[in-house]
């Protein structure tokens, strides 16, 4: 498809950007609900339906989640949080109700229910932005998973795989621009040589300012600050993060064979 081309479902994903300013109205629970049903009606896998989401709209809750969530504002701010959910426990209720036991031990079962969870995701947050609001994804929400799982009493074989702020922007968001598609799309095989277009991009990314006035990632001993996306990027993808990640998985249940 030529990228030229538009309608209005093109129009809305290519407006998105991150709302991390929320007004602080309540949604009404209809607006939820159908943000919800729209996610349900993402592709699924064997129409498995393997997740679930926690809607948080309690102040003090959601408070809390945001200490879980590194201090990030917007997410006691906006009158909204979901956290989106991979869910074989409905499905294991499902089997012992067939006489049927189960299989949870497989990455690939895990899998299954973690990418269900986040096709519902996009589906919903999509839904939310054809209504006005504004979304951000929080990744963060994995930061502190015991507390978050018992915050939220999620059972065994529930895992929570993202968060979500939704509420009424109090301003425009900023429009990152992306990678040039000639990085993205391979034609027949994949195409190692990118380095000119990740070059053009940091080029891209450093005119527009994206990182002005923005905290400053740490530089490399006796190296200035750099703030272009490749520098941020490669610090970034350096650091080790969430190691316990897998630990709290097979905690829930999940098997990782």
């Amino acid at each position: 498809m030529s990228t030229h081309l538009t309608n209005p479902t093109l129009e809305l994903i290519h407006a998105h950007g991150s709302v991390r300013h929320y007004l602080p109205d309540p949604l009404p629970v209809e607006m939820i609900e159908a943000i919800v049903v729209a996610g349900q009606r993402a592709s699924t896998s064997s129409n498995m339906q393997s997740y679930s989401v926690v809607a948080v709209t309690d102040a003090a809750k959601r408070a809390r989640l945001s200490e879980l969530c590194g201090g990030q504002k917007h997410v006691a701010e906006a009158p909204l949080f979901l956290t989106w959910c991979a869910d074989l426990a409905r499905m294991d209720r499902i089997c012992q109700l067939q006489g049927y036991a189960q299989v949870t031990e497989y990455t690939e079962n895990f899998l299954i229910a973690a990418v269900d969870a986040a096709i519902a995701a996009q589906n919903a947050a999509l839904a939310a932005q054809s209504l006005g609001l504004g979304i951000c994804y929080i990744g963060s929400i994995r930061n502190n998973l015991p507390e978050v799982i018992e915050l939220l009493a999620l059972p065994r074989l529930v895992f929570p795989v993202t968060g979500m702020t939704i509420g009424w922007p109090q301003r425009k968001p900023l429009l990152r621009p992306r990678l040039p598609l000639s990085a993205m799309l391979h034609w027949g095989t994949y195409q190692p040589d990118q380095d000119a277009a990740l070059q053009e991009y940091d080029q891209v990314m450093l005119a527009a300012g994206i990182y002005d006035n923005r905290q400053q990632t740490p530089a490399k001993p006796g190296e200035p600050s750099r703030d272009g996306w490749l520098e941020r990027s490669a610090r970034r993808a350096s650091q080790t993060v969430r190691a316990t990640l897998r630990a709290v998985i097979e905690k829930q249940g999940f098997g990782l064979k």
